[in-house]
C-alpha cells in the first residue's frame, strides 16, 4: 500500500526540470517509495500525484475521476482570473457522455488516412521553412525559424484560419500557458483568442470553406454535435493544442537528433524507422507531463491510497514513461524497445485527439530537417538553453542552432 501522508507534509509541486533530458529529479524516489503522493500546489491548494505507470492508465480510464475544469474544486496550477472558468466546455474539460458525443463528431478528421491526405502539404511547409532558415543569418533560432511556424502553419490550415495571425495566437497561446503571468495577464490574452475564434466561427456559419471548422458548421441542426459557442471553444482547444505540443517536440527532438549521431543517421538513412524514433522521443521527453488532471467525483483508491471525494489527481504521464516496470532502462533513448505502448498523448477517453497529425509532423520535420542540414549542431551549451519550465507543457524557450 502506498505512503500515506500528511498535509502538513505535502511536497510543493510542480518541481522543476533542470536539463533538457531530464524529467524532476525527485520522480523515482516518488515511483519507488510514494507513488500516489500528496502535493502542494502553487495556487496554495492541495492535490495527489500518480507516478508509476500502472496506476497512471488506470487513473486516466477511471470514470471516478473527472475532467471537468469547471468544477471549483478542479486543482488548477495557478490562480484564475475570475472569468476564467466561464469558457471553455472544450473537449479536454468534458466528461461523457458529453464528451463522447462531441468528440465522435471530429474524430473522423484526424484519422491516418485524413492526416495521410495532408504529407505532400506538410511536406512542402517543412522544405520551405527549413530552406528559409537556410537562406538567412547563422546562428538561427530553430524554436522561431521552425518548431513553430511549421504545427502553426499547419493547424491554421487545418481550421480555415489565417497565417497572417499567426503571431497574434502564439503570443497569446505563450502567455495563457505561462504559469509565471498573472491571472489579468493570461485571461486577457485567453479573452483576446477567444474574441478572434468567435469571429472566425460566425464568418464559417456564414460562409463555409473547406476546412475541420466549416464542416461542423455546415451540419444540419438534426447533425451537429456542436453549437456556436461550443464551436468557439473546439477552435479554441485545436488552435493552441495543435501548435504548442508539437512545436515544443520539434525543439527538443531535434536538439536530441543533433546530440545522437547514430539516432541522425538511422532516420536519414532508414526512413522507415522515423516512427519508431517519433514515439520513443515522445516518451522520453513526456513534454504534457501536467496537463492529465483530474478531480476525484467520489471517493475511491489509487494504488491503494484513499482519494477522496473533491481531491485533485495529476496523472503524471513523464513519471509513468520513465517507469522501469514498464519500460527497460527508461533512462535511456532506445528506439528498439517498441515505445507505443507510451502516454505521451494520455490514454482512455482523453488520449490526444491529433496523434496522429502529430506523429506525421515530427516525422516529417526529423527527416527533413537532417537530410538538408546533417551537420546542424546547437551553437550554445546544453546549460545555456533557456528551459520552459513557466510554462504548462514543457520545451525550449529557444534553441540556437548552426551548420
Amino acid at each position: 500500500m502506498a505512503e500515506l501522508v500528511e498535509e502538513d507534509t505535502a511536497l510543493s509541486f510542480p518541481p522543476p526540470r533542470k536539463c533538457p533530458y531530464r524529467l524532476p529529479e525527485q520522480y523515482p524516489d516518488l515511483r519507488e517509495n510514494a507513488p500516489v503522493r500528496r502535493v502542494l500546489l502553487p495556487t496554495g491548494r492541495h492535490a495527489w500525484i500518480v507516478t508509476r505507470y500502472e496506476d497512471v492508465r488506470k487513473a486516466l480510464i477511471d470514470p471516478r475521476l473527472s475532467s471537468d475544469r469547471g468544477d471549483p474544486d478542479f486543482p488548477h496550477m495557478v490562480e484564475l482570473a475570475k472569468s476564467d472558468n466561464d469558457s471553455t466546455l472544450s473537449l479536454a474539460g468534458m466528461d461523457p457522455p458529453v464528451h463522447t458525443r462531441a468528440r465522435r463528431a471530429v474524430v473522423g478528421e484526424f484519422t491516418v488516412r485524413k492526416t495521410e491526405a495532408l504529407r505532400p502539404r506538410i511536406q512542402q511547409i517543412v522544405d520551405e521553412a527549413v530552406d528559409a532558415m537556410l537562406a538567412g543569418p547563422k546562428p538561427a533560432d530553430l524554436v522561431k525559424a521552425l518548431s513553430f511556424p511549421v504545427p502553426s502553419l499547419v493547424i491554421c490550415e487545418l481550421l480555415g484560419v489565417s497565417y497572417d495571425d499567426h503571431e497574434f495566437f502564439e503570443d497569446r497561446t505563450s502567455t495563457m500557458l505561462n504559469t509565471t503571468e498573472p491571472p489579468l495577464a493570461r485571461q486577457q490574452a485567453f479573452f483576446d483568442l477567444q474574441s478572434y475564434l468567435d469571429e472566425l466561427v460566425t464568418s464559417k456559419e456564414k460562409e463555409p470553406g473547406d476546412d475541420l471548422l466549416s464542416r461542423q458548421a455546415a451540419k444540419s441542426p438534426e447533425e451537429r454535435s456542436y453549437d456556436h459557442a461550443e464551436l468557439v471553444d473546439l477552435a479554441f482547444l485545436l488552435l493552441t493544442a495543435g501548435h504548442d505540443t508539437t512545436g515544443n517536440m520539434i525543439s527538443l527532438g531535434s536538439l536530441a537528433l543533433m546530440q545522437n549521431s547514430q539516432l541522425r543517421d538511422r532516420i536519414v538513412g532508414d526512413t522507415s524507422s522515423t516512427l519508431d524514433v517519433v514515439d520513443e522521443l515522445l516518451r522520453y521527453f513526456s513534454i504534457t507531463d501536467l496537463i492529465t488532471v483530474r478531480i476525484a467525483k467520489e471517493d475511491l483508491e489509487i494504488g491503494g491510497q484513499p482519494i477522496k471525494a473533491g481531491e485533485g489527481v495529476f496523472a503524471l504521464g513523464g513519471a509513468a514513461n520513465r517507469d522501469p516496470a514498464a519500460f527497460d532502462n527508461p533512462e535511456e533513448i532506445d528506439v528498439e524497445r517498441g515505445a507505443r505502448q507510451h502516454v505521451a498523448f494520455g490514454y482512455g477517453p482523453h488520449q490526444c485527439l491529433g496523434q496522429n497529425l502529430a506523429r506525421m509532423e515530427l516525422e516529417i520535420v526529423y527527416e527533413t530537417l537532417f537530410r538538408k542540414v546533417p551537420d546542424l549542431r546547437p551553437a550554445s551549451s546544453l546549460d545555456e538553453i533557456p528551459l520552459k519550465n513557466d510554462a504548462a507543457i514543457f520545451g525550449l524557450h529557444a534553441l540556437p542552432v548552426t551548420w
